[in-house]
């Protein structure tokens, strides 16, 4: 969270003649920042509710219908 609120510490603001914002401009660092902070949260979530379907079915993966890694993993590329 740290490198969130620096990296939003160094967005910058495009204004029009009126002074009214129109757009946002940052470092290709930042918006990666950004994105790593999105896809972190995005992953949390995933892991959180995976674990809610795991405690339902009181610990039985099959039930909670996890797939199993060995049955799955050479469709993966």
């Amino acid at each position: 969270m740290n490198d969130l609120q620096e990296t939003l510490k160094s967005v910058r603001f495009l204004v029009d003649s009126q002074g009214n914002k129109t757009a946002v401009q940052l470092s290709i660092t930042a918006w990666e920042t950004i994105l790593n902070w999105i896809e972190n949260r995005e992953d949390e979530t995933i892991v959180s509710e995976a674990m809610k379907e795991l405690k339902n079915a009181r610990g039985n993966p099959q039930k909670a219908k996890w797939l199993d890694w060995d049955g799955v993993k050479n469709e993966w590329d």
